[in-house]
């Protein structure tokens, strides 16, 4: 073996010691113990360890000897368990455990989870890998209850030299990333157990002809092929990967925003020097290569915050690079002004004072970001809004980057649906949706007294509520400023309990000035809204993101501002079954409904609320109900109806509960084309005219009103055929898919290519026949269409926009024509 190899491998074996010494340094007692006891979970398969799956489980690692204490450990559970006959690998089917990420570097510290790339041979069967995917998820459930974050990859060792097709979900960036997750597992990897990896060890000029340059060196014998991990070389990340990165970081953002806002900037910074971009990957190959000794130059997470500092100072970005700054010694979690012992080694605690020192920072801003656990709504909101906006503002720059250089993306369009939804779900402010502000920023918001006043029309202020982190005494609020504004009141409290301000343990104050709401009632809403909905939900699943939203838990709150009955102090009451209609109630012909509050949980975990009075508060509020409802949606998990009313409280809840049961029955009759419910509203008639693409509604003023208004209807909403060709006709199914505020497009082939149905925001609907291109091609260019010029979230005049097209294929099952997500297989569907 030539001279440099052999120094090289001793180098690589060297500092993979000591990597692996100050990853154990960063963490907990279980994590260390599950740490050191992997590969033994993986080498064997046996029904005396952890994670045992029967059947032909791929089990063995390439290369891979007991050390003494994991001999030890295998030796005491035989003794223990009279297993004789030892516990034996049969097989070498896995190449290789490698830790990747912040492992080892000076971003890791005891909360840090662990992503474990499981490598292997991709001949191995797909049955097979089911059964090694379900004994990751074992060994995951045990580190879970042992109170460590562990996450498996399985990585097929061709991956990165095929086209892209993994599947998007959890931890999975699917075909959000490809060539720039090997990137970041070159410049991060450390080796557990198995091959080592290929690439560190060989001359940066070999990129041009790789592959050639590989076989050779095998052949001649200079390296044996069974001893080394080959994923393949990476001379450059094409210039279609940093779209889908970008939505990726942003999804990301969500758990780990201080992480998310380091990786965008980095993306940020290599769009910036394309083509000619320098990976940290390669950098850290050609130090490792001419330096004997571990450097920070090979610690990823120094390497990122040095790249994006030479970035944003050559833009002379300051505010930005504070922001980075702070993220990374948020990542770090060293706390420099509390005097202890390093949480996480010495080294890290001498690498984070130099460069706190360096950036000039005081004694106070070091206290202030130590005491992060102790933030409140005030530095929360603080600190989200600035995440936020550096999020936004690299993924506004790099959609730029695409834009200029004319760049399609890579990522699969199923993939940025997803993506793009999720991401307009978590950040896409609009009216009435409760907006969550705690990225993990501080684990508790709670604040001991809320107060809640109401300005009426006139004054100097706005009118409407605004919501005060104090008590309403003099003291505590003369000259503080509201934390949030709204013109209805459940709003503010919606935003305060699912934000995690309001809890059991809040205590509520109000002022009101034309509002019939006292305490009393305010505390039994935040009681019913608790009851109601729970804070904390399950993640969303993609085939929820894939469809239109859909109401799946619905609370109606009913006179929780204005009370008709709350003034009947000096009125005789007065109960006639026949004239018990709470919409047009006793001889008065009077409506109990005053106010309709509405707080709904959607398919997409999103959070809205809206408010109705007036005269026409109930139409208003059922016509939009039923319009969020497309007619094949699926009926609400839950519906509850809440009243507050002085009088007749249990007549008005009931009576209203059951007249959104039946409305909502209706809209989603699937036999019908239109349906027409009749309302009385105190002394007035409406009529809600319910079909396929939508809901409206009509005050009526006679009878013959109503029949001109059946039959006006009919021709304003129904698809009409063009001549006397019916196959002009909209398919019923795209009808019943309708949803106001998203664009859809429907794919239906025949015999000379595929009709599109585009149903835009409002349900006006376009038709294409006989499209003959490719249908990934124009899910493509609508997208980009979409993200380009469509745009919405304005950071410093950059626009985004989230709220992307989604894709359908109409397909016959069964003798019927319906609806599924629209799935690229990466082929011309020409």
């Amino acid at each position: 073996m030539p001279h440099e190899f052999a120094t090289l491998i001793a180098r690589y074996d060297a500092m993979n010691q000591t990597r692996t010494e100050r990853a154990l340094e960063a963490m907990s007692q279980h994590s260390q113990q599950l740490f050191e006891l992997l590969p033994v979970l993986f080498h064997f398969n046996h029904p005396l360890l952890p994670g045992y799956v029967s059947g032909e489980v791929p089990h063995g690692i390439a290369s891979f000897e007991l050390s003494a204490s994991q001999r030890d450990f295998i030796e005491d559970i035989c003794i223990a368990t009279n297993c004789h006959a030892g516990i034996q690998a049969h097989e070498r089917s896995i190449l290789g455990l490698y830790s990747m990420g912040s492992t080892s570097s000076i971003g890791q510290c005891c909360r840090s989870d662990l992503d474990i790339w499981v490598c292997h041979s991709h001949e191995l069967e797909a049955e097979r890998l089911e059964l090694l995917e379900h004994k990751c998820l074992l060994i995951s459930k045990l580190a879970e209850n042992r109170g460590v974050e562990l996450n498996f990859f399985l990585i097929p060792d061709n991956k990165f030299r095929l086209h892209n097709r993994a599947e998007l979900g959890g931890d999975n960036c699917g075909s959000a990333q490809h060539l720039l997750l090997l990137d970041e597992f070159y410049r991060s990897a450390l080796r557990i157990a198995g091959q080592r990896l290929l690439w560190p060890i060989l001359p940066g000029d070999w990129d041009e002809g790789y592959d050639e340059q590989v076989a050779a060196l095998f052949r001649s014998g200079q390296l044996q092929q069974h001893e080394w991990l080959d994923l393949g070389s990476l001379q450059r990340i094409p210039a279609e990967e940093y779209f889908g990165s970008a939505l990726w970081l942003l999804y990301k953002g969500l758990d780990s925003p201080y992480k998310a806002v380091l990786k965008i900037l980095l993306m940020e910074a290599y769009s910036a020097e394309f083509p000619h971009t320098r990976l940290l990957s390669v950098e850290t190959r050609d130090w490792f290569q001419h330096h004997d000794d571990y450097s920070l130059r090979l610690d990823t997470y120094y390497l990122m915050l040095d790249k994006v500092t030479q970035y944003l100072s050559g833009q002379g970005d300051h505010k930005r690079l504070d922001l980075a700054r702070r993220c990374f010694y948020l990542k770090v979690c060293d706390d420099l002004s509390r005097d202890h012992e390093p949480r996480h080694g010495q080294w890290r605690r001498d690498v984070i004072t130099a460069l706190v020192t360096e950036w000039g920072w005081d004694a106070q801003q070091l206290r202030h970001l130590d005491n992060r656990n102790d933030w409140k709504v005030a530095e929360v909101k603080q600190a989200y809004g600035e995440l936020l906006e550096a999020l936004m503002q690299s993924y506004s720059q790099l959609i730029q980057f695409a834009r200029r250089n004319n760049i399609s993306e890579s990522i699969n369009p199923e993939d940025i649906g997803i993506l793009s939804r999720k991401l307009y779900a978590a950040f896409e402010a609009l009216p009435g949706k409760v907006q969550r502000i705690n990225l993990k920023i501080a684990p508790d918001l709670h604040e001991a007294d809320l107060s809640l006043i109401q300005v009426p029309p006139g004054r100097l202020n706005r009118a409407g509520w605004y919501l005060y982190n104090r008590s309403l005494k003099p003291v505590d609020i003369i000259g503080q400023a509201p934390l949030d504004y709204n013109g209805y009141l459940s709003k503010l409290v919606a935003w305060a309990y699912f934000n995690g301000l309001l809890t059991a343990g809040t205590a509520l104050h109000l002022r009101t000035k034309g509002a019939d709401l006292d305490l009393e009632n305010l505390h039994q809403f935040s009681r019913d809204l608790a009851a109601t909905f729970p804070v904390r939900l399950n993640a969303v699943s993609n085939l929820a993101l894939s469809r239109p939203c859909e109401i799946r838990h619905l609370g109606i709150f009913l006179n929780l501002e204005l009370d008709p009955t709350s003034h009947w102090d000096d009125r005789e009451l007065e109960f006639d079954a026949d004239n018990s209609d709470v919409l047009s109630f006793g001889r008065e012909q009077e409506c109990l409904v005053g106010t309709v509050d509405l707080v709904y949980r959607n398919s997409w975990n999103e959070i809205r609320t809206l408010h109705f009075n007036g005269p026409e508060a109930v139409v208003e509020a059922l016509s939009t109900i039923l319009g969020k409802m497309h007619q094949d949606a699926l009926a609400p998990e839950a519906v509850d109806v809440f009243c507050y009313s002085r009088h007749f409280r249990g007549l008005i809840r009931n009576q209203f509960s059951q007249l959104v049961q039946e409305c909502i029955d209706l809209r989603l009759a699937r036999d019908k084309q239109r349906l027409v419910k009749m309302l009385y509203l105190g002394h007035d008639r409406y009529a809600l005219f319910l079909e396929r693409r939508g809901v409206s509604v009509k005050k009526l003023e006679s009878a013959i009103d109503f029949y001109r208004q059946v039959s006006s209807n009919k021709l304003e909403r129904q698809p009409l055929p063009e001549g006397d060709d019916l196959s002009q006709c909209v398919p019923s199914v795209v009808d019943s898919y309708a949803s106001d505020g998203l664009i859809q497009f429907f794919f239906e082939e025949n015999d000379t290519g595929f009709n599109v149905y585009v149903l835009d925001e409002n349900n006006q609907i376009e038709i294409y026949r006989d499209y003959s291109g490719s249908r990934d091609d124009l899910v493509q260019s609508v997208n980009r269409y979409y993200t380009l010029t469509h745009e919405r979230f304005n950071y410093d005049n950059q626009f985004i926009n989230f709220n992307l097209p989604q894709f359908y294929e109409l397909v016959w099952q069964d003798g019927q024509q319906q609806v599924h997500p629209y799935r690229s297989n990466g082929r011309d569907n020409g």
